[in-house]
């Protein structure tokens, strides 16, 4: 559902304009009007706190250090979560952004909203595209150089949101963010190692490394282009991306090499949708709506865990029968992910019938402790994953006043499609990776895809990411999202029923064991490094016939839990981010 949410402000181009026109008698009327009614108004008060605090988690010190001082001058939550999006843009290259997209999930005043800024296909995008004449997969296309970007929404979704809520003014939000790419930062080891194997892969085929050759741990890294593009955005607005002269520099980048014209810039817009709500344990969670198949999946698996409460009973936590039961609840969650979800503003979906109580009742009824692992198929549950990346960022914010932002954003693979706009400072995407390229076919990940995800002008490519919070009796009780990939909701899922159905706290709840299996490759259970499936748990599990395969990628969920009056920032021991309260 889109709100129609435009005001002056959005159109600074316009009002620019229309400045030019106006005489100084028609100025003076237009002020000595307003005198009257602007005197007899009683000023608003302050809204009350109803926290102790403010608190963020935050995948970096950067955009904490952002977060902190947007709180400082009287910004909230929507302020904070801007300021540190577009500081991570700086200071996160790898996957912080102005060139990719994602979803923000916001509590304002009581009210849940949900804001769609995900990448769209360019319009001169087909659904065979990155097929050779063979009807064979090019190796690459969809991934690196410039046909493998969308159309980027951040900046439009930043720019809406702050709008719509925010309290500072806008350049106040992208201050921190300027200051960080004209004085620099310094550079982490774990940065650096991303940059090299990155670099590898773009090697010849990007600019990335005339940009980002320096990137070299303890150095200061500055970005004066980066810098021009902020002020030009922190001056003009947000619309400056898609219509001035950041532009004209993403239409010449593209321009004969890739798809992205002026036109689809200027065409593209964020959208505001109707979060998917739920009830849970006594709670609400409100989740991301598609095209995201995250929410969906997250509601699915809580609810069908609930549903199988007695076969749980007495099961030790990441035990291998619990580990058993888990599993087949993923296998019917992805089933029903490649079936039924994608862009819903091209394709009906069945939302409400995937996360119906009945349904969910008779999909948990089919989970048995002793199901053999493969044996039978598990089909789509109303009839008859996709190539996505895992490094994405999450950051999550309450404020004082009790308003809260999830948001997830991304370039989809490290550093996105490798692509840096020439003149503007900022990579591109890679997110028409994320549409089934090769159709009727699994892809690299084993998620297979359908139709309603391939290639089309204008289609938003379905995500997992998974921005969402949870509410008791209307007030804010948890915020929480991660990178990963497929793997976004089955995180936060056992991080959530670690926290609830385990009464973990939050910094044990983020350090427990996490592991992941999707419909394809079946019987696969994937493990961590931080906190890896080996010894006679392992023998349990290979018992059963689960086959076990390592993955590089740990997750990064940031979370703050409320309790009471008293918000607990936490930050997942896996990255280097920082939960951090804010008085």
């Amino acid at each position: 559902m889109s709100v129609p949410t435009h005001d002056a402000r959005r159109a600074p181009f316009v009002s620019v304009s229309f400045a030019r026109i106006v005489t100084a008698s028609a100025l003076f009327a237009l002020a000595t009007a307003s005198l009257a009614p602007v005197a007899a108004l009683a000023k608003t008060p302050p809204p009350k706190a109803v926290l102790d605090a403010s608190a963020v988690a935050a995948p970096d010190r950067y955009s904490a250090d952002a977060a902190q001082q947007i709180f400082a001058a009287g910004g909230n939550a929507v302020d904070a979560a801007v300021a540190m999006a577009f500081t991570l843009a700086v200071t996160r290259p790898d996957a912080g952004n102005i060139g990719g997209g994602g979803f923000m999930t916001v509590l304002m005043d009581g009210k849940p909203y949900f804001l769609d800024y995900r990448e769209r296909a360019p319009q001169q995008a087909t659904r065979d595209m990155y097929l050779d004449d063979k009807g064979n997969l090019v190796p690459g296309m969809s991934v690196i150089g410039h046909r493998a970007v969308g159309v980027p929404g951040t900046v439009e979704g930043l720019w809406e949101a702050q709008q719509r809520f925010g309290k500072l003014k806008w350049k106040q939000v992208l201050a921190p963010a300027i200051r960080y790419a004209t004085d620099g930062f310094v550079v982490e080891p774990w940065l650096q190692q991303r940059h090299d194997t990155a670099a590898k892969n773009f090697a010849g085929k990007t600019n990335f490394d005339a940009y980002f050759s320096n990137l070299k741990a303890g150095a200061t890294y500055r970005q004066p282009e980066l810098a021009q593009t902020l002020s030009r955005l922190a001056g003009d607005g947000g619309r400056e991306f898609y219509e001035g002269r950041t532009a004209d520099l993403i239409a010449q980048q593209m321009y004969g090499h890739g798809l992205v014209t002026k036109q689809d810039l200027m065409q593209y817009k964020a959208v505001w949708r109707q979060p998917l709500t739920a009830d849970w344990n006594g709670y609400q969670v409100v989740t991301a709506p598609p095209p995201s198949s995250g929410g969906v999946g997250l509601i699915q698996m809580l609810k069908m865990k609930a549903d199988l409460k007695q076969a749980f009973d007495g099961l030790e936590l990441n035990s291998a029968p619990y580990i058993h039961l888990i599993a087949q609840i993923e296998d019917r969650v992805f089933a029903d992910r490649q079936q039924y979800l994608g862009d819903p503003d091209s394709y009906k979906v069945p939302v409400d019938k995937l996360i119906d109580d009945a349904y969910l009742a008779q999909r948990a009824d089919e989970v048995t402790p002793d199901e053999v692992p493969g044996a039978t198929p598990v089909k789509p549950g109303l009839g008859d994953a996709l190539p996505e990346k895992a490094q994405t960022t999450h950051f999550s914010v309450v404020d004082k006043w009790g308003n809260a932002v999830s948001n997830t954003y991304t370039l989809n693979g490290d550093f996105g499609s490798g692509v840096v706009v020439d003149g503007g400072g900022f990579l591109l995407n890679d997110a028409m990776d994320d549409f089934v390229t090769k159709p009727a076919s699994a892809n690299p990940s084993g998620a297979s895809g359908v139709e309603v995800n391939t290639v089309a002008p204008g289609r938003r490519p379905l995500s997992s990411m998974t921005p969402t919070l949870l509410l008791k009796d209307g007030k804010i009780a948890l915020v929480i999202g991660t990178p990963g990939g497929s793997r976004i909701l089955t995180s936060i899922f056992q991080v959530m029923t670690d926290l609830f159905d385990f009464g973990m706290t939050p910094t044990d709840a983020l350090a427990a064991m996490r592991f992941h299996h999707q419909l394809l490759p079946q019987k696969t259970i994937y493990f961590e490094p931080y906190r890896p499936i080996t010894g006679e748990l392992a023998e349990q599990l290979q018992a059963k016939g689960y086959m076990l395969e390592g993955q590089s990628f740990n997750g990064d969920v940031q979370m703050i839990r409320v309790q009471g009056t008293t918000p607990e920032p936490a930050a997942d021991p896996r990255g280097v981010g920082v939960g951090r309260v804010i008085r």
